[in-house]
């Protein structure tokens, strides 16, 4: 079998005119580069060098084998090159979605960063629009939405759904409009939409949200059902923002009779090859989202 190093030494030495030069380049002795030639020499069964005193000329094979060999370890220098910057467990991964999603998956994430500490995961908790700004000025490797957008630059991917919960204070076993009415909504950045979607899937009462009395407004993600837990309000929330609350005993999630799902949509940047990380990743979280 043909012995790469063999070659290194070859292309070297064509390359110096020289064995002393070659040798001292590749830090072997001169008898150690002579041995490398012949070895090439024996294994195409021809001769590479006229030898003339202390010079050389290529023979006609001595030509063909340098050109050949000069692909051969330039072709594998690239493969290296290419290994070495697509390494599925090695680079940054630069992802965002909105924070019910990220509350799920960024520390599902980590724990891979963990397993790979060669990765860097930079997750960012934005709403939809932001996501595919980020994504448009190529500040993101690819996201997730929970509508499906329209940019001709984006590719969208059906990639899951998550449910919709009506929180209520723990006390409520079996809400009714006028328990709602009651209690009135606590509203955060996404609260008309899920609001509106489940309640009139399941309400007859509802037709818009300016009907029931607002108690109060929150952005941050993990604090969103606080006012619920104190007894304060109701909310409509997706799953996973749900189940990441800290205080899970002092609220009542109720199954309604018609559930409601919000899509999920994987968007990436169209027509741009993913390096192996990140392709990695959405194989890693996909199942996550499809139980």
């Amino acid at each position: 079998m043909l012995n790469l190093i063999w070659l290194q030494t070859y292309v070297t030495l064509v390359e110096t005119g020289h064995f002393t030069r070659t040798a001292e380049k590749l830090a072997m002795t001169q008898p150690g580069v002579s041995q490398h030639v012949r070895k090439l020499e024996s294994h195409f069964n021809q001769t590479l060098l006229q030898r003339e005193g202390k010079s050389f000329q290529l023979t006609r094979a001595g030509r063909e084998v340098y050109q050949q060999a000069q692909r051969t370890l330039a072709e594998l220098s690239q493969l290296e090159q290419h290994l070495a910057t697509d390494n599925p467990f090695s680079g940054p991964i630069r992802f965002a979605s909105p924070g019910s999603l990220g509350l799920k998956l960024y520390p599902e994430l980590l724990g891979m960063q963990q397993q790979h500490p060669g990765l860097t995961i930079e997750y960012t908790f934005a709403p939809n629009e932001g996501v595919e700004r980020e994504l448009l000025n190529r500040n993101l490797d690819l996201g997730l939405i929970t509508r499906l957008g329209d940019k001709p630059d984006l590719a969208y991917r059906p990639f899951g759904e998550e449910p919709l919960y009506l929180v209520t204070p723990a006390e409520v076993t079996n809400p009714s409009w006028e328990d709602l009415m009651r209690l009135g909504y606590n509203e955060h950045p996404d609260g008309e939409h899920h609001i509106s979607m489940l309640l009139g899937a399941n309400f007859k009462e509802f037709q818009q949200l300016s009907q029931l009395p607002k108690r109060g407004f929150c952005n941050h993600i993990g604090m969103l059902l606080a006012p619920v837990a104190k007894g304060l309000s109701f909310t409509v929330l997706p799953k996973y923002a749900v189940e990441a609350f800290a205080e899970l005993e002092k609220v009542a999630i109720h199954p309604l009779e018609t559930p409601v799902c919000e899509p999920i949509y994987l968007v990436y940047r169209r027509h741009q090859p993913q390096p192996t990380r990140v392709r990695h990743v959405i194989d890693t979280i996909e199942p996550l989202l499809n139980p």
